[in-house]
């Protein structure tokens, strides 16, 4: 039971606050939600990304097996989405929107904090973390952005537009100045800092402006389902690959505490951007950050009674 409230009051909270205060803002002044889909797409989210690549350490022993977990579960993640809305005949935008949802989780502003909790600031265990959320980050903004695009221009222009922007030249020279040990300057650095220190809070502010303008409806089944296969099949897709693949220790218990996260809040940012049932999106967030209060204090429960 402390646990709970050490959770709720350290990351839960924090989470709700700037929500709220995106919330109140735009019940007042009706912010223009376009703009700031664009400034999180084009401007805080490529910042983030070049910052926490250029700055990161670990090795790449332990990239490949995190990297091959990650494949794995967001595949099998997929695979289950797109069983489920074909079930329950989701289909268009919605599908892929829904599958997004389940796919893409918070492993930012959230799954950090959670295992900076659990762990201790254990340097091994926020290694693992800090490439779960950068894997995340190039998945969510890559993969994410052309389904999509794909879903409303086609393949081609998607896939073709996606080299417009500015999330894959981040990434590319976070990852290249990195393993060429290539200084920054002072200013640059600073300045790249500022941008990354914003994107969480801008984009929960985002989130409460989205969650503002909802028009909640009965029946909400698609979102309650997506919710149910995020916070829960998450971690039992990732017992799976674990237990096949024999991990244990630390590394077990991060990754599976890590796949049990809400759903992310920059796939509400995306689906805002593109047009593509953002209502939707916001909602599953929502619903999974809130449901998450529960799912995740027992997933780290489990996390030490399983490894």
């Amino acid at each position: 039971m402390e646990q709970f409230f050490v959770i709720f009051k350290d990351i839960i909270l924090p989470v709700f606050i700037l929500m709220t205060i995106g919330f109140y803002l735009h019940l007042k002044f009706k912010l223009d939600l376009s703009t700031l889909a664009k400034l999180n797409i084009y401007f805080l989210v490529p910042g983030f990304i070049f910052v926490k690549l250029y700055s990161a350490t670990f090795g790449l022993a332990l990239f490949i097996k995190v990297l091959l977990f990650f494949i794995l579960l967001v595949v099998l993640l997929n695979f289950v989405a797109l069983i489920v809305a074909k079930v329950m005949n989701i289909t268009g935008g919605k599908k892929t929107t829904f599958a997004n949802s389940v796919m893409f989780f918070n492993s930012g502003n959230y799954g950090v904090p959670v295992n900076d909790l659990v762990f201790r600031s254990d340097p091994f265990a926020m290694s693992i973390q800090v490439i779960m959320l950068t894997l995340q980050n190039i998945f969510l903004f890559s993969y994410g952005i052309f389904s999509l695009r794909a879903a409303k221009e086609g393949k081609l222009k998607a896939a073709l537009g996606y080299f417009k922007m500015p999330v894959l030249y981040a990434m590319l020279s976070g990852v290249l100045l990195n393993a060429w040990n290539v200084a920054i300057p002072e200013p640059i650095w600073v300045s790249a800092n500022y941008i990354a220190d914003a994107m969480i809070a801008i984009a929960l502010l985002t989130l409460g402006a989205q969650v503002a303008k909802m028009e909640f409806k009965k029946g909400l089944i698609s979102v309650y389902v997506s919710v149910f296969i995020r916070l829960i099949g998450g971690p039992i897709v990732a017992l799976m690959i674990i237990t096949v693949f024999r991990l244990e220790g630390v590394m077990a218990q991060a990754l599976f505490i890590a796949s049990a996260m809400p759903t992310s809040v920059n796939s509400a940012v995306i689906a805002e951007e593109y047009k593509s049932h953002p209502d939707f999106a916001a909602q599953t967030v929502l619903f999974s950050t809130v449901a998450s209060m529960l799912t995740v204090t027992v997933i780290i429960y489990l996390s030490r009674v399983l490894f």
